[in-house]
């Protein structure tokens, strides 16, 4: 088990160069999503830290080895750390444990108030208290899921009116929830800092977990972290825009997606339909948005369409159930899933509550159901029970679990995320005949109008030399006809069909360029 240092005191450090490797480390909020799993890994790779968190259940469960949340290698990383190197690891419920300390990394968030601006209090508060217990020499390194940019210079300002010689360095977080533990040693980190020793102090952190360190200004730290976020978000709105597009015209999306990026590279960054929420996409757009006085109309666009969402499910579920002759009160319905995120069990900020709320203003009956949560505020059933006695079923959030449930004809279910229905894969008509070439009976006469361009060329070019075989050269015919709108274009195709005839020679003879011969070769 690690050292307690919860009495009030703090034992003795040596401040160490940030040169030699190695560093004395103070994490607030230690048992968040975000301190926990750094302050394990900080220590698995030689850091000596102290993990201070005020919640006395927390802490003691860390105590006795229990990881508060799911995470993938957590609990058995934490294992790790009290059987091989304990001496790394230290608990305290005091802010008195950071004295001594070479770098304190403070978690906090700006969140935005109710006005759309970013609230600096909780962050300015915390670092209030800290001025107690720093000397000078130490590096606050501010590490956050949503800090509003100038955030460090707010901080410093507070540091240098207390007369301290503290320097301030950001390092944000961007890592998967459920996945900080993996995701730490493998993920590029960006590092900033005030000054020299700040931004060694940075490296220093993060140098032993063998990442690629990326260096920024402190302020382009800051908006670095709002760009990818913001930049997510609104991608995730544009496919959920496509989404309700779809539904509005009787169109089913998940199939049209699939086609779309079936075997085709430029669509990799294709997301598909679904509740985008969590604490961190939503308040970094507004941050953004803040920070540009509200000219970000991109991201006001993506949050109008994001948090709609529920909306158009319900708006979806009220016209089919119309055609049914049916409404919401009374109606059973249930929600599979009320985390934010697939396969973790956190419900922050999820929408999956939002729709709820919906359902039961409209008069309906709901039940919640999540595999991984054990309370998130609503009473949860098991899935098995959610299915069986629920009329209309949503997908609010697709846990693993729930892609092989199986559902009854019966049931009414309404799936953004395109899960529990057959695949958009599935759905598509695939067919891939590489034996064309050498099927005679298939081969076809074509005409390619506007042959010529940039569209028609290559075109034509390729569908005769994959309609011919080299020992039976005039096998296939291929016609191509160009439209000529002026003398520049005539002579310029005349050019391209120089080179038709250099190209394909051995493929058949082009046609051309003549409207009525066309039109008189492709009738019967």
């Amino acid at each position: 088990m690690g050292e307690d240092v919860s009495n009030g005191s703090s034992p003795k450090r040596q401040r160490r160069d940030p040169g030699s490797g190695m560093l004395q480390v103070s994490v607030l909020g230690g048992a968040s999503n975000v301190s926990l799993p750094l302050s394990l890994v900080l220590a698995e790779h030689g850091h000596s830290v102290v993990l201070v968190e005020k919640d006395a259940t927390l802490l003691s469960g860390l105590r006795a080895g229990q990881f508060p949340y799911l995470e993938e290698g957590g609990p058995e990383l934490l294992k790790r750390c009290f059987a091989e190197f304990p001496e790394r690891l230290a608990f305290s419920s005091e802010l008195s444990a950071v004295r001594g300390c070479d770098v304190v990394i403070v978690t906090t968030s700006t969140p935005v108030d109710n006005h759309l601006n970013p609230d600096l209090s909780e962050v300015e508060a915390c670092v209030g208290e800290l001025c107690a217990f720093l000397s000078g020499g130490e590096s606050l390194v501010l590490r956050s899921t949503t800090l509003a940019p100038g955030t460090a210079e707010s901080v410093q300002s507070i540091l240098r009116r207390k007369g301290l010689d503290v320097s301030i360095g950001f390092c944000p977080d961007r890592l998967a929830t459920g996945r900080a533990v993996q995701e730490l040693t493998t993920i590029p980190q960006i590092v900033s800092g005030s000054d020299a020793r700040a931004l060694a102090h940075a490296q220093a952190l993060f140098k032993p977990l063998g990442v690629d360190l990326v260096e920024l200004s402190v302020l382009e730290a800051e908006i670095a972290t709002l760009f990818l976020n913001a930049w997510r978000y609104v991608a995730f709105g544009t496919a959920n825009q496509f989404y309700q597009m779809a539904v509005s015209k009787g169109l089913d999306f998940v199939k049209i997606r699939a086609a779309i990026t079936h075997k085709y590279q430029r669509s990799s960054g294709f997301p598909s339909a679904g509740f985008t929420a969590g604490p961190r996409l939503l308040q970094d757009t507004m941050q953004l948005a803040a920070y540009c006085r509200h000219t970000f109309s991109l991201g006001h666009a993506a949050m109008l369409v994001n948090e709609t969402m529920p909306d158009c499910i319900l708006e979806q579920a009220r016209k089919e159930l119309a055609k049914r002759g049916r409404g919401f009160i009374g109606l059973r319905c249930g929600i599979l899933g009320m985390a934010f995120k697939p396969d973790t069990d956190d419900c922050r900020e999820s929408l999956a509550f939002k729709l709820r709320r919906l359902l039961l203003r409209e008069g309906a009956e709901v039940l919640c159901s999540d595999s991984f949560i054990k309370s998130c505020g609503t009473l949860l059933v098991d899935s098995a029970t959610l299915v069986q006695s629920s009329e209309v079923i949503f997908m609010a959030c697709p846990h693993s679990e729930y892609l092989t449930l199986a559902l009854g004809p019966e049931k009414l279910v309404f799936d953004c995320w395109g899960v529990l229905e057959m695949s958009g894969s599935a759905k598509l008509k695939v067919s891939s005949d590489k034996s064309s070439g050498q099927d005679r009976t298939q081969r076809l006469s074509v005409a390619v109008i506007g042959g010529a361009g940039h569209v028609g060329l290559p075109l034509s070019l390729v569908l005769a030399q994959s309609g011919a075989r080299a020992d039976e050269i005039c096998y296939w015919q291929l016609d191509v006809i160009c439209c000529y709108y002026c003398c520049c274009c005539y002579y310029c195709c005349c050019c391209c069909y120089c080179c038709c005839y250099c190209y394909v020679p051995r493929l058949g003879t082009v046609r051309g360029p003549s409207w009525h011969g066309a039109f008189e070769w492709l009738m019967p």
